[in-house]
């Protein structure tokens, strides 16, 4: 009976596991703003390349 006693006050899987879903919203956050981010890059490298070729 001790050990279902100590299992249920225990709260260190409960703070791994949050833990672990923070960590996961930071990268889903991350890769959204590095897609952005390279995308706008990619246009802009775009664009300078077009000015280069047309010589203006």
């Amino acid at each position: 009976m001790t050990f279902f006693k100590n299992l249920v006050r225990d709260e260190q899987g409960a703070t791994a596991i949050e833990y672990g879903l923070i960590a996961a919203l930071i990268a889903v956050a991350a890769i959204g703003a590095m897609t952005t981010l390279g995308e706008n890059l990619d246009a802009t490298f775009d664009e300078v390349s077009g000015e280069l070729a047309t010589g203006d």
